[in-house]
């Protein structure tokens, strides 16, 4: 796993050995990328990435010049995993890690504007609907801001029900979903 694109390309990532975590690939990385280039000026925005393992998507958006990112992880081991990657790019003043639930992340009180919220969840962790939804009704999104979920194919009857939207896209077996403030 590396960083695709910017101030940090070619740059490899440490993976958490964790079964609980499922690194997004470099393609499907890159195609989420390429499609956000049309939607999103990463220079000086603020984002969030939530369900966050090794921290590749935001790191990404942090390489493309992305001003502050906040991390959403709630495993110890895979946290660890994740504070040193941020320090392996020496860019800890830019970032914050919240070790937390990301349902409990998105009921906080005191919450944050993103212009990006990058979202990629154990494929069949349920807990998401709750998350989409609690961002939405918090409006933790900035004007003109973006989510993107990462989800399996095999979840996307359940997806279409739970979120009352179809996929953008399909790149393998995942599927990326697109919500706009």
């Amino acid at each position: 796993m590396r960083i695709i694109a910017g101030k940090y390309k070619g740059h490899k990532l440490k993976m958490p050995s964790s079964k609980f975590t499922r690194p997004t690939t470099d393609r499907v990385k890159e195609s989420i990328f390429n499609i956000l280039m049309n939607f999103v000026d990463f220079n000086n925005i603020k984002v969030c990435d939530i369900y966050a393992g090794s921290g590749s998507l935001g790191l990404e958006v942090l390489s493309r010049g992305a001003a502050e990112v906040h991390f959403v992880e709630k495993s110890f081991s895979v946290y660890n995993i994740l504070s040193q990657n941020i320090s392996a790019v020496d860019n800890e003043n830019r970032c914050r890690i919240f070790k937390m639930d990301a349902v409990k992340f998105t009921r906080i009180v005191e919450h944050y504007k993103y212009d990006l919220i990058l979202i990629d969840p154990p494929f069949f962790k349920n807990d998401v609907y709750k998350v989409i939804e609690n961002l939405m009704t918090q409006e933790y999104l900035s004007k003109n801001g973006n989510i993107v979920l990462e989800r399996s194919v095999q979840t996307e009857n359940e997806d279409k029900e739970a979120l009352e939207v179809e996929p953008y896209k399909k790149i393998g077996d995942s599927l990326i979903y697109l919500f706009s403030s």
